[in-house]
C-alpha cells in the first residue's frame, strides 16, 4: 500500500472501480472517515456522479468550484466522502446525500434544497471542557459546544449548516428508526427494538425489527435517522 495511492485490490469492497484493469485508484485523504467508510471525490465525480472520465477532468470540475461537500468548496480529488455527506453541483443547481445502499454500493439520492441545509450527524463521543461545557464529536469529524448534557453517544442530531446549530436531537432508544450502515445487513432501516446486553469485552449490540424480521447488529453499524430519510429511500 503507497501513501500516495492504493493498490485497487485493496481498496473497499464497494468502491465502484474494476480492480483488474488499473493497478492503482486513487486513495482518499486522512480525515473524518475511515478508509472503508469513505470515498475519494475523484471516484464519486467519475464513477458514481459520472461527470467525468479521468483525474485529469475531475481536476477541472474542482478547479472550476463545481463541487461542494456539506456546504463547503472541494478542490482536492482526495478529499474523503463518506456515508450521510451533503453534495451540491454548483453548475447544475443539484443536491444530493450519499448512503450506502443493500448491495453495498455507495448511492446518491436527489434532496430538495431546505433538505440540503440540514444534515444527520450521529455522535461517536463527546467530552467534558472547562466551565461544564460539553463538547459532541460527530461521526463526521466535526464537533460542536453544547450547554446541556442531555445527549448521549449513538444519538443524532439534525444540524443546520447554515447557521452551524443544531436544529433537533433524536435519541438511540426503543422505537428509533435506523439505518444500518455495516455488516450483514448493511443498508437496510429498521427500528430498535431493544439494546443487547452487553458481555465482557464484546461490542454493544441492539436487536431490530425490519419488516417481519428481527435481527441483531452492532451498536457501532446503527445511525439513527428521521421518518424523512426514510420517505426519501422509498421514493
Amino acid at each position: 500500500m503507497a501513501k500516495r495511492h492504493l493498490f485497487s485490490l485493496n481498496a473497499p469492497p464497494n468502491w465502484p472501480i474494476k480492480r483488474k484493469e488499473f493497478v492503482w485508484v486513487t486513495r482518499p485523504n486522512s480525515g473524518p472517515h475511515r478508509l472503508k467508510r469513505c470515498i475519494p471525490v475523484n471516484l464519486l465525480i467519475k464513477s458514481v456522479l459520472n461527470y467525468s472520465k479521468n483525474a485529469r477532468e475531475t481536476r477541472k470540475i474542482l478547479r472550476d468550484e463545481e463541487i461542494y461537500i456539506n456546504a463547503r468548496m472541494v478542490n482536492d480529488l482526495k478529499f474523503p466522502v463518506g456515508v450521510m455527506d451533503l453534495i451540491h453541483i454548483k453548475s447544475k443547481n443539484e443536491d444530493f446525500v450519499l448512503f450506502i445502499n443493500q448491495d453495498n454500493k455507495y448511492q446518491l439520492k436527489k434532496i430538495s434544497k431546505e433538505e440540503a441545509k440540514l444534515k444527520l450527524c450521529k455522535i461517536i463521543n463527546k467530552t467534558i471542557l472547562r466551565k461544564g461545557k460539553i463538547q459532541l464529536n460527530f461521526y463526521d469529524g466535526r464537533n460542536i459546544l453544547v450547554e446541556k448534557d442531555s445527549y448521549k453517544s449513538g444519538d443524532t442530531v439534525i444540524l443546520n449548516l447554515e447557521k452551524n446549530m443544531i436544529d433537533s436531537h433524536i435519541k438511540l432508544e426503543k422505537g428509533a428508526l435506523i439505518y444500518i450502515m455495516g455488516g450483514k445487513y448493511i443498508g437496510r432501516i429498521g427500528r430498535v427494538e431493544s439494546m443487547a446486553e452487553k458481555k465482557l469485552m464484546q461490542p454493544a449490540k441492539i436487536i431490530v425489527k425490519m419488516d417481519s424480521q428481527t435481527v441483531q447488529t452492532l451498536k457501532d453499524y446503527a445511525f439513527v435517522v428521521n421518518e424523512g430519510f426514510l420517505k426519501m429511500q422509498n421514493e
